[in-house]
This record gives C-alpha cells, sequence and structure tokens, in this order.
C-alpha cells in the first residue's frame, strides 16, 4: 500500500495568519491562491497517473502515481483541494474521519471554543456531486455541535485511522497494490505521523518539541511493505511555481 498525503490548498485562515484585524474562521474556505494550488496538484496527479513501468523502483513516482481512492475531510478547505484531483481521475472519492484537529468550534467571541454543526448534507450534495457521504450525515451538519476536540482525542483519532487504513486498503494476495490518497490538515498529519512511526505526541528529545511541516498542496508518501513502513518523502511542493508555495 501507498499512502499520499495532500495538505489542503491555502485557506482564508492560513492568508490571515499573523493579522491581528483578521477574525478567524471555524471551517474557512480556499483562498483565490489555494484553488490555483488545489488545480495544480490535479493537473500533476492527472499528467502522472498511469504508471508507465511497473517494475522499476519508482519511488519518486517518476513512473506515475497510480491513486486507486481519493478521501477527504468534511471540512470545506479539504474536500474544495480533494475534488479537483477527483474531478480528474477516475477513482473513488469519499470522506473519512481525517479532519484538522479540533473540529468545528467557534474562534472569538461568544462563542469561542464552542462546538459548531460544520456543513450540511446539502452543501456537499449541491457543490461537490461525486462526494460520497456517510448516510448519517443529515442538514443539522457532520460536526453535530460536540465539544472542541482535545489534542489527546485527535493522536487516538490518528491511530484508529492508522489502524483502519491497514486494514481496508493494506496489500492482498493476487491482489494489484492500492494506492490511497489522504486531502486533509497539517495538524492531523503530526499527529498521523506520531501514530506510523510509535512516536510520543509532539515531544522531540532533550526537552524539545516537534512537528511535521506541511505546505498547502503538498505532497507526503508514505509505503507499507509486508511488515515495513517507509517514508518516502515529505512536503514535496516541487508540482508548484515558486509564487505558489505557501
Amino acid at each position: 500500500m501507498q499512502l499520499y498525503f495532500i495538505r489542503h490548498g491555502q485557506s482564508a485562515n492560513n492568508a490571515g495568519w499573523g493579522d491581528p484585524d483578521y477574525r478567524e474562521s471555524p471551517d474557512p474556505e480556499l483562498t483565490e491562491i489555494g484553488v490555483q494550488q488545489a488545480k495544480i496538484v490535479a493537473d500533476f496527479f492527472e499528467k502522472n497517473q498511469p504508471i508507465t513501468k511497473s517494475n522499476d523502483w519508482n519511488i519518486q513516482n517518476q513512473h506515475g502515481f497510480g491513486i486507486t481512492h481519493i478521501y477527504a475531510s468534511l471540512m470545506e478547505r479539504a474536500v474544495h483541494t480533494a475534488s479537483y484531483t477527483a474531478g480528474k481521475l477516475d477513482v473513488p472519492f469519499e470522506t473519512w474521519d481525517i479532519h484538522e484537529s479540533g473540529g468545528i468550534f467557534g474562534r472569538d467571541g461568544d462563542m469561542k471554543l464552542m462546538g459548531l454543526p460544520g456543513k450540511p448534507r446539502s452543501f456537499f450534495e449541491s457543490n461537490f456531486p461525486s462526494f460520497k457521504l456517510p448516510d448519517s450525515l443529515d442538514e443539522n451538519g457532520w460536526w453535530l455541535e460536540r465539544p472542541q476536540e482535545t489534542e489527546d482525542e485527535c493522536q487516538l483519532r490518528a491511530e484508529r485511522i492508522w489502524r483502519d487504513l491497514l486494514t481496508r486498503h493494506s496489500d492482498k494476495d493476487g491482489q494489484p497494490e492500492e494506492r490511497v490518497a489522504f486531502v486533509s490538515h497539517g495538524g492531523f498529519f503530526m499527529h498521523l505521523m506520531c501514530a506510523i512511526l510509535g512516536l510520543p505526541w509532539k515531544n522531540a528529545s532533550n526537552g524539545l518539541r516537534s512537528w511535521f511541516l506541511l505546505n498547502n498542496c503538498s505532497i507526503s508518501r508514505i509505503d507499507v511493505n509486508n511488515d515495513h513502513v517507509t517514508i518516502c518523502y515529505l512536503n514535496r511542493t516541487d508540482h508548484l511555481p515558486n509564487h505558489l508555495i505557501t
């Protein structure tokens, strides 16, 4: 199995980082730059989707990607980013519980840190009709005003997602290798990498704090073969022009 982790394109919150006058959104949309990034990464995957040399060493995907499944979180910036690649590739496109740490919650005022509903089913059906949704999602939203998710809860979720990913998509005798794309978030990626590598959450050696940095619409690749996990590359951005690396 190959896992490709794509961080969403630049969001309004990303663009407003450091601006004291900007008010963060609980579920920000993509900026114009974010849309450009998402379209470029989609074109990149489409151009390099076919596996051109199946028996050759392909650790940098110089002979193609061969994506077989695309999953996105139910946060707007992730599903919007993923929709462009899903529109280029004829593969299943559905949601999974790979949202950003914290979930959907208020950012200021009386609603600060309070759980909010998230987008309803009609939003996704109207804007992303090919996106497969869970039967449980209705007009009450997907987060359902749950409390803000703690970092410890996010770590447990990442560990569960990793176990479930191996169950769903690990190599099976007589079956072709599956190549899965997650379109998700930077904070969740940190938790997922800790789950994959068995690392303590955010704790490096000598009292330092750890973080796996991802640029918007970067690609990271993790392979699972037999009893080995191989980190092939992290935060790849060579498909983006320099002015769109954010």
